[in-house]
């Protein structure tokens, strides 16, 4: 973990600092290798001796508050609590250093969100997460584009597909892949009984053309008459697309638009999407099939959250933190969740990736 990284850190830096004691410097391209190492593990070995000397002084008044004298106790205590303070963001800094952010971060994301257990509820509270992660991006001064949509008979979706357009926004918004449990009183049930539904979220990154290779040969694409809620085109002209990639039997549907072209151009951008995280899992797969992972890998099995609405609670299982403010949350003001989660993540995830 962290330890075991900080270590091989300062066998690696004794090593570049003997290199740059030799007169060997004829390697231009290794030389600037080398200090840029040496810089980068400066800053890293810089945070770790301020932190063993926290940890020191945090040993010196723990020994403090062994003794009889109360007003030194009280002093150590208070003491104590700021040095662990200190201590965290330390090995924040520490760790966000070794795990610096991968570009992928910076793209847009692509959020689907369905239906689960629940019958209307569950479309009626998928439409809830649609608009908590609405009223997010409109807060951080995202834009949002809906690629594919399927209503409800009372407002919800069976299924809404959309991309959050926005510096970072797949970064910020990565973890929230798994389902969602929901714990409320219907607007359907008529004795008062609380349900429990569900809604499945799955992210990826969206990705460019260039980013996926295609062949356009594996591709078969239909058209068909669109269904549901859209005005007077539906049923009359075949706008809706649906494109399937044959070698992996991964498709792509969409017929939020009356053009069949801007259809299609939806659709392939779903795929790509789809097909990138297709072949991350594969890839993620073979290298750590034995390791455990603290977060898994976004799998829709994974209950990561519950929302209680009775008692404006709302529970997220990965890290085991629970706040009472759910009516905020579900008004888009989830940053706080999220700082939690990527600390809470970046901790217990492996830092040697």
């Amino acid at each position: 973990m962290v330890n075991d990284k900080l270590r091989d850190i300062e066998k690696d830096y004794k090593f570049c600092i003997e290199y740059l004691s030799q007169n060997n410097k004829k390697d231009q391209e290794k030389l600037k290798e080398v200090l840029k190492k040496i810089s980068f593990y400066e800053e890293i070995l810089g945070l770790k001796k301020q932190l063993e000397e926290i940890e020191k002084k945090i040993k010196e008044n723990e020994e403090i508050l062994k003794s009889e004298d109360i007003d030194l106790k009280e002093i150590a205590k208070e003491e104590i609590k700021h040095l662990k303070e200190e201590k965290e963001k330390l090995e924040e800094n520490i760790i966000q250093l070794l795990n610096p952010p991968d570009i992928t971060d910076e793209k847009n994301a692509i959020i689907e969100i369905r239906a689960g257990t629940g019958g209307e509820e569950a479309c009626l509270f998928a439409a809830d997460l649609f608009r908590m992660y609405s009223k997010y991006s409109e807060k951080k001064g995202y834009k949002i584009e809906i690629l594919n949509s399927h209503p409800s008979e009372l407002g919800g979706f069976k299924e809404i597909i959309f991309v959050v357009k926005g510096k970072f926004a797949y970064g910020n918004l990565k973890f929230e892949g798994g389902v969602h449990r929901v714990q409320r009183i219907p607007k359907t049930e008529s004795y008062g009984r609380i349900h429990t539904s569900a809604a499945t979220v799955a992210i990826f990154p969206e990705m460019e053309d260039s980013e996926v290779k295609i062949n356009p040969e594996d591709l078969k694409i239909e058209t068909f008459r669109a269904s549901g809620h859209g005005g007077q085109h539906v049923n009359k002209t075949s706008s809706a697309v649906r494109i399937t990639h044959l070698p992996t039997g991964i498709s792509a549907t969409c017929q939020e638009d009356r053009s069949q072209i801007k259809n299609r151009e939806k659709a392939m951008k779903i795929l790509r999407a789809r097909l990138q995280n297709h072949y991350e899992k594969e890839k993620r797969e073979k290298i750590e099939e034995e390791r455990k992972k603290f977060v898994k890998t976004g799998d829709r099995s994974e209950k990561i959250r519950t929302y209680n609405f009775p008692q404006n609670r709302i529970t997220d299982h990965r890290i085991n933190y629970t706040t009472y403010n759910l009516d905020k949350i579900m008004d888009g003001e989830i940053d706080e969740l999220i700082e939690k989660l990527k600390r809470n993540i970046i901790k217990n995830e492996k830092v040697d990736s």
